[in-house]
């Protein structure tokens, strides 16, 4: 990019600052709940955006929607905006329509979660960091390079979808299944939808997810006569132990990517029938979290878990009546495999370290998390993604904002990434 591009980038988007600030406000004005958590869905919000942008100048705009009887109008809409560039070879900019409740309205004490206003340099309401600087910050790093008439190298693909809070099979998780078509491997992505408050850090691993609840079956007896029974406490205690040595012997790789650098599987959750200090309860559940690195096979460490509990059950047998004990119930709530990581001298990754070094003297730090993003998505399919933005992590917060600030600084970056990668 030369000096006479960036410097035209840089200050359309600044004369650009008033503008993204009313988007901002539009948006939060359009509650977008998620309907898996009683919202009517992105319709609303993602109709007024086709109406804000249809006469920019994108070379394309598809609309996509998905059918979903919980939704407005049936139905959950994923915008796709494109500026054609050199080549077919794609920038994809991901940013989701849909946000989470309000939650408890008294804890709202600076405006109305769908009410917003600019405090201190700051816009407060629902959605405002989660995802809605994302949207502005794209749009109008896309809306200065088409008022500039500026091509870029790749074709920008700018996707704003529905449906990240609630697994994404009605957002970007539909259209990668549905219409393969729109994708290729030789495209990048960037997810602006994670970060810190100076921008420093770049997500390009995620651990697998998997949280579990095992529930230990014993036998209930009086706590004074525990040999008439079998308590399924002790046996889910031995089995805490032996799981966090097995953690530490067999999947205790570490690797610097990640913060921390390890497997972690944490007891988070315990419940049991026993209504009495004097009562050895029939059953007990240990609910764990755990996290685990990439390299490492859930499926392998779901059988694992059954062969330690095998173990235990070897010395722990009794027969009662024509059952044996203990027995043990394993369910699973939520299983996310990692994807393959963006490898760190990817174009997006380093295009992104230019960009950060250019434009803010950062020299970043590259990571992977504990969470899960939208990112896997395209890493599963080959395109390499990085997670960034600059934000305060109030999402899902009372008196979550956005700092303007950090709006208009975003939206210079992927103008940077749109016409240098």
């Amino acid at each position: 990019m030369s000096e006479e591009i960036l410097k035209r980038v840089v200050g359309k988007i600044d004369s650009l600052k008033d503008y993204a600030v009313n988007l901002m406000l539009e948006i939060i004005r359009r509650p977008a709940v998620n309907p898996a958590f009683g919202g009517e869905g992105e319709y609303d919000r993602a109709m007024f955006l086709l109406d804000e942008i249809k006469q920019w100048g994108f070379s394309d705009i598809k609309i996509i929607n998905v059918r979903d009887p919980r939704a407005k109008n049936g139905v959950r809409p994923n915008i796709i905006a494109y500026i054609k560039g050199e080549t077919g070879d794609k920038l994809w900019i991901l940013a989701h329509l849909d946000i989470v409740p309000p939650g408890d309205l008294s804890a709202w004490t600076v405006t109305k979660p769908f009410e917003p206003i600019i405090k201190e340099g700051k816009i407060y309401g629902r959605g405002s960091e989660d995802n809605g600087q994302a949207i502005v910050s794209s749009l109008v790093a896309a809306k200065a390079l088409l008022e500039e008439d500026i091509k870029p190298r790749r074709t920008i693909a700018i996707a704003l979808v529905s449906d990240e809070e609630s697994g994404s099979d009605y957002g970007i998780g539909y259209l990668i299944k549905h219409h393969p078509e729109l994708f290729n491997r030789n495209d990048i992505a960037l997810v602006p939808d994670a970060g810190v408050s100076d921008g420093s850090f770049i997500e390009v691993a995620e651990k697998s997810i998997l949280w579990s609840k095992l529930r230990f079956k014993g036998v209930q007896a009086h706590a004074s006569m525990p040999h008439k029974g079998l308590n399924p406490h002790r046996i889910a205690a031995e089995f805490i132990l032996l799981l966090d040595r097995l953690v530490k012997e067999k999947y205790g790789r570490i690797d610097p990517l990640f913060d921390p650098p390890m497997t972690t599987c944490e007891p988070t959750m315990v419940g049991n029938s026993s209504g009495s200090p004097n009562i050895i309860p029939g059953e007990h559940e240990v609910v764990f979290d755990c996290r685990i690195l990439p390299e490492y096979n859930l499926d392998k460490f779901l059988e694992d878990l059954n062969r330690l509990f095998s173990t235990i059950k070897s010395v722990y047998e009794k027969k009662i009546g024509e059952s044996l004990f203990p027995q043990l119930e394993l369910e699973i709530s939520m299983r996310a495999d990692a994807a393959p990581p963006t490898p760190i001298d990817s174009p997006i990754v380093s295009s992104l370290v230019e960009a950060l070094k250019t434009l803010r003297g950062l020299s970043p730090k590259i990571g992977g998390i504990g969470g899960g993003t939208v990112a896997a998505f395209f890493r599963r399919i080959g395109i390499p993604a990085a997670v960034w933005s600059t934000i305060d992590e109030t999402a899902h917060s009372p008196n979550e904002y956005c700092v303007i600030e950090n709006l208009i600084a975003d939206a210079k970056i992927i103008a940077y990434l749109m016409v240098k990668t």
